[in-house]
């Protein structure tokens, strides 16, 4: 998971929620809604971080607060992510993100800014998701099922890919990485094209530690 910066809702959101007998089942421009989530997620998923389009086969809108018990968040923008469809239609054991989730509530709202959710989560050489938290780490595995053995596989990816990179630049640097070169790396990640790459936040994560180190 990473952090979502919410920006300003759709203007068909704001006038469907303004107007009389509303609710999100009769909000029309769905699209729009789609097309504002994706966007300022950069492209990817609320929880696992796999790849999202805006169209409704190819993402969920989700919300974190579920419309059976928190109706009067429905029409809430900042109740409201974009998921991947996290496989939809198949079993239970294959499910994950929204469609695991169901109506079920987790901890913390990766979209909430006065609780940065890579301050909760560590990832393992493994590409497993955890959390210090033993409430939310339970819910990480058992809610929305984000240690399913494909979403392992892809973060483990991003994670060797990484560690390639340290290796070429240590042995580079006779031993050291300097700060600059780490630094270099992380912006190149996250900035550039609006779309960031699928589980990229893996190697953020794994960058960040090694600031961390150098900054104790």
């Amino acid at each position: 998971m990473r952090a979502i910066n919410k920006r300003n809702e759709p203007a068909s959101l704001t006038e469907h929620r303004e107007g009389q007998f509303n609710n999100y089942n009769n909000y029309v421009n769905k699209d729009d809604l789609r097309h504002t989530l994706v966007t300022e997620q950069r492209g990817l998923c609320c929880y696992c971080m796999g790849r999202i389009h805006p169209n409704s086969q190819k993402m969920k809108i989700e919300h974190w607060h579920c419309q059976s018990r928190y109706p009067n968040e429905q029409l809430n923008y900042r109740n409201l992510l974009g998921a991947c469809l996290g496989g939809h239609g198949g079993g239970k054991k294959s499910q994950h993100c929204d469609t695991r989730k169901g109506d079920k509530d987790i901890k913390w709202n990766p979209a909430d800014p006065a609780r940065i959710i890579e301050d909760r989560i560590t990832y393992e050489y493994w590409g497993h998701i955890r959390s210090k938290e033993a409430i939310f780490d339970r819910q990480i595995n058992d809610v929305l099922n984000l240690n399913l053995p494909v979403l392992r596989q892809h973060r483990k990816v991003l994670i060797n890919t990484i560690i390639r990179w340290w290796k070429r630049e240590k042995a580079r640097g006779n031993g050291r990485v300097p700060r600059s070169r780490i630094d270099g790396k992380r912006n190149q990640i996250l900035n550039g094209n609006d779309v960031l790459r699928p589980y990229c936040q893996v190697a953020v994560w794994w960058l960040d530690q090694k600031i961390a180190r150098i900054e104790a």
